[in-house]
């Protein structure tokens, strides 16, 4: 078992996480339990956590379906409604048993229901472990808008058991991953070498570790997204607008998927603006190519994506604010770029297929 100290609350990392859950709930003597899962979780990870937490048998479930449709204001007021039918107070917990979806809305809501309500979450995907369910960030979408709405609130408790990720379908894993890679180019040039040499599926528990606390260091040194957690947004800006602009299309992506195309469009941007080497742009592109093996898309309007990333939340006027990579294992932040550059790198990006 493995325990890290982040902003007033543990993630605990290992298969024993459940002893911990039970005390963890034992000690704050909850008026009531909401466990908030989706069809998935429900079938593959609730019956083992009811089993192994006892003290979760009255919990009340909330089951929502997959996907990004469920991060929207319709659900949260279900969600809310629901609390209120069940006549959850002030000392009611939220438990998010699932992926980024779930760790992002519940978090939400538990924030806003009555001026702030405790949530613990307990991620079951790749991506929500290595990434949603830490750092105290929560969301939901505004009609294409990613996270337009949401709130700085911290969970209780992060309990990652990577058992859960014998049930991920190999795309699920790969979307995850995405932000594991994207850790590594922007803070510690070692890991991403590790990453070249390693079995990505065998040592789940081992890449989770150290994702986990590379995050938590960025987080912990600007909680409140003011400065250096920018960072974390290395290919945010670009992947956010083409997962927004093929959202409900018959091309959407996963988060992780778009993402990977945000990082490798970013990792030419950084390259126009003379901060990456062509021999790293080309190291990038070719380890994320073998890894990844990401597709062209031509569905890339320039008009589109431009439009999407004036509503980007670290978008200030007309001027684009991005976080670029230096070199890798280093990363700028507040980096201004024009349109004309996003058209040449997302030009770049498709041509190299």
């Amino acid at each position: 078992m493995y325990l890290i100290k982040s902003n007033g609350y543990n993630v605990e990392i290992g298969t024993k996480i459940f002893k911990s859950i039970s005390s963890l709930i034992t000690k704050n003597k909850y008026s009531s339990h909401f466990i908030i899962c989706d069809e998935n979780t429900f079938q593959f990870c609730l019956p083992s956590l009811i089993h192994k937490c006892p003290n979760l048998r009255d919990a009340h479930i909330i089951e929502l379906e997959s996907g990004e449709a469920s991060k929207a204001i319709n659900i949260s007021t279900y969600v809310w409604e629901t609390l209120i039918e069940n006549k959850a107070d002030k000392n009611a917990v939220i438990i998010n048993l699932g992926g980024g979806v779930v760790s992002d809305l519940g978090g939400f809501c538990a924030s806003i229901y009555k001026r702030g309500i405790d949530f613990i979450n307990i991620p079951t995907t790749l991506l929500a472990m290595a990434d949603a369910s830490i750092g105290g960030k929560t969301g939901i979408n505004l009609s294409v808008l990613k996270n337009a709405v949401g709130t700085f609130s911290q969970p209780k408790g992060v309990f990652i058991n990577p058992d859960y990720l014998n049930t991920l379908p190999a795309q699920h894993y790969k979307n995850g991953l995405a932000e594991i890679f994207k850790i590594a180019l922007i803070c510690d040039k070692n890991f991403w070498n590790e990453l070249k040499n390693t079995d990505t599926n065998s040592s789940k528990e081992l890449l989770l570790l150290k994702s986990v606390t590379l995050k938590n260091k960025i987080v912990l040194k600007d909680p409140f997204d003011n400065g250096y957690r920018k960072t974390l947004n290395f290919g945010h800006t670009i992947g956010h607008a083409i997962e927004s602009m093929l959202l409900g299309t018959n091309k959407e992506l996963l988060h992780g998927e778009a993402i990977l195309i945000g990082m490798m469009v970013e990792s030419h941007l950084s390259f126009q603006k003379k901060l990456l080497s062509k021999k790293e742009l080309q190291e990038v592109f070719s380890l994320l190519k073998k890894v990844f093996e990401p597709q062209k898309i031509n569905e890339l309007n320039l008009t589109s994506i431009i439009e999407l990333m004036k509503n980007d939340k670290k978008s200030q006027g007309n001027k684009f604010q991005f976080a670029l990579i230096d070199k890798i294992g280093s990363c700028k932040f507040d980096v201004i770029i024009s349109d004309s550059q996003i058209k040449k790198a997302i030009d770049f990006y498709n041509s190299t297929f």
